[in-house]
């Protein structure tokens, strides 16, 4: 996936050849057979190398790296957290107690029915029309 690292590549394979020609043997007919397997092995040698390489700068980095969220971010996360809780409060509370089960707490839509006492058909118009509406009053 990247022309210059497959240019190095060729280059090695090319010195690898080089310095090897003395086991090359044309009049076995496996001279091309042995020119692919260097390839082929060298390339994957490269991957590895390569994999092992990322591996250990990824840890580096995550080492490095400051994950904590800045002040703006958790501010407008309170925000946005006070915004929906109001939003909540707009709905009926059954209907708000469901879609709280449903997509906060992961409960299936046949435990709610159940829960609620309502056909599946039911509690997923519920869980549509609820979702609409806080949609439409976190867009006000």
């Amino acid at each position: 996936g990247n022309r210059a690292e497959a240019e190095d590549a060729l280059q090695e394979v090319f010195t690898r050849v080089w310095l090897r020609a003395n086991r090359y043997e044309a009049d076995k007919g496996r001279g091309m057979t042995w020119l692919i397997a260097l390839a082929r092995n060298h390339a994957i040698d490269r991957l590895r190398s390569r994999r092992e390489t990322q591996s250990g700068d990824e840890d580096a980095m995550n080492a490095v790296i400051d994950t904590t969220p800045r002040a703006e971010t958790r501010l407008i996360a309170v925000g946005e957290a006070k915004r929906i809780n109001q939003c909540f409060e707009t709905l009926e509370a059954d209907k708000a107690a469901a879609l709280r089960g449903a997509y906060l707490t992961g409960t299936s839509y046949i435990d709610l029915a159940a829960h609620f006492n309502v056909p599946l058909n039911t509690m997923r118009t519920w869980l549509r029309r609820s979702l609409l509406k806080l949609k439409e009053c976190m867009e006000q």
